[in-house]
C-alpha cells in the first residue's frame, strides 16, 4: 500500500493531484531562487551564490510554508571576465523569470518572491515586479528580495561572509586555499563608492584575485550564525506578503 504523501514545499518533487489540492485550498506564495557560476576565488566553488541561496531559500520555504521551486543557477556574471564565469544577459535572465512568474500565475499561484543570490542579477530583476503586474493585468504580484540586505554585516565575494555561510551549508570549500583579498575597512565611504562602481563591470581591475575581504578567518559556526540572521529576517518580511 503507498504511503500517504506528506506535505513537501518543493514543487518540483510534489504530485499533481496533490500540488493542486494545495493551491486550491490556500492562497500559496512561491519562492524562486536566482543564483549564478561564477569564480569565488581560490577556496570556494562556481557554485557558491546558488548554493547558498538555495539554502536560504529552503530553510525560509520550510518556516513560511512556501512552495519551493527549482533554482535558477545561471545569472549575470560578465563582470568576473577574465576569470571564470557562466552568464546570461540580463534580458535572457528577465525574460525567463517573466515567463516562470506568467506560468505560476496562469497556476492560481498569484504572489511570488524572486529571492536573488548574486548581485549582478540586481539589474535584471528590476523590473519584474511591473513587467507581471501589467502581463497579468495585476493579477501576479511579484516581490524581489537579496539576501544579503537582510544581514547586519558588509557583504563580500569569496571574503569573511561568503566563506563562512559556505563553511555551513556545504562541504566544498577549501580553507587551505583561502587568501586575503581586498579589505575596504580603512576606505571612506567615498572610496568604497568608486570600487563598488569599478567592481560591477570590472571585478579583477578592483580585486586583482577575485576576493573581496578576508576569508582565512571563517568558521562554519560563523556561517551558521550569519545563515540564521538571514532566514530570521527574510522570514519576517515573508509572513507580512502572506496577507
Amino acid at each position: 500500500m503507498e504511503k500517504s504523501v506528506h506535505k513537501v514545499t518543493d514543487i518540483q518533487d510534489n504530485f499533481d493531484p496533490n500540488l493542486r489540492k494545495i493551491v486550491r485550498t490556500k492562497k500559496q506564495l512561491a519562492l524562486i531562487p536566482v543564483g549564478s557560476i561564477e569564480q569565488h576565488g581560490p577556496h570556494l566553488p562556481l557554485s557558491t551564490d546558488s548554493d547558498i541561496v538555495t539554502e536560504v531559500a529552503k530553510r525560509v520555504a520550510k518556516k513560511c510554508n512556501l512552495l519551493l521551486l527549482p533554482t535558477i543557477t545561471y545569472g549575470v556574471s560578465f563582470e568576473h571576465s577574465p576569470f571564470f564565469n557562466l552568464s546570461v544577459t540580463r534580458t535572457t535572465l528577465q525574460n525567463q523569470l517573466v515567463d516562470i512568474c506568467l506560468s505560476l500565475v496562469e497556476n492560481k499561484i498569484r504572489k511570488i518572491i524572486i529571492l536573488n543570490g548574486h548581485h549582478g542579477n540586481q539589474k535584471a530583476l528590476s523590473g519584474i515586479a511591473d513587467k507581471i503586474s501589467k502581463l497579468s493585468s495585476g493579477q501576479g504580484k511579484v516581490f524581489v528580495i537579496s539576501y544579503w540586505h537582510h544581514m547586519n554585516r558588509e557583504f563580500d565575494h569569496a571574503g569573511f561572509v561568503e566563506t563562512a555561510l559556505m563553511l555551513a551549508v556545504s562541504d566544498k570549500v577549501k580553507m587551505s586555499r583561502a587568501k586575503k583579498g581586498l579589505v575596504t575597512d580603512k576606505m571612506s565611504l567615498k572610496q568604497k563608492s568608486k570600487i563598488s562602481k569599478l567592481a560591477s563591470t570590472h571585478f579583477i581591475k578592483v580585486t586583482k584575485t577575485g576576493v573581496w575581504g578576508d576569508p582565512t578567518k571563517a568558521t562554519k559556526r560563523d556561517g551558521m550564525m550569519i545563515l540564521s540572521e538571514i532566514v530570521q529576517n527574510i522570514a519576517k518580511k515573508v509572513s507580512k506578503l502572506l496577507y
